[in-house]
């Protein structure tokens, strides 16, 4: 590595993330089948996560009270119902 050159984002399997965000592997295996979490990356058969891609998706589900709406939402780990407009 050069001197002074900023270090790449630290990647974290599957078991470290899930230590990262509270939760278990399986339950960030089951995100990742039904696509409700967060973004991830196959290097050869591995796959990894970006800290601040599992801190990203972590912020959307931020409230302040109760009420509060927040500004998005972390889904369930299970299939999401598919909704038809119209």
């Amino acid at each position: 590595m050069f001197e002074g050159a900023p270090m790449p984002p630290r990647l974290l399997r599957t078991s470290e993330a899930g230590r990262f965000l509270g939760l278990s592997g399986r339950t960030l295996e089951k995100h990742r089948t039904y696509g409700t979490g967060p973004t991830y990356r196959k290097i050869g058969g591995r796959v990894v996560y970006a800290i601040d891609d599992l801190q990203t998706w972590a912020d959307r589900g931020a409230k302040s009270s109760t009420s509060d709406p927040g500004q998005g939402r972390v889904l369930p780990a299970r299939p999401q119902e598919s909704r038809s407009f119209g």
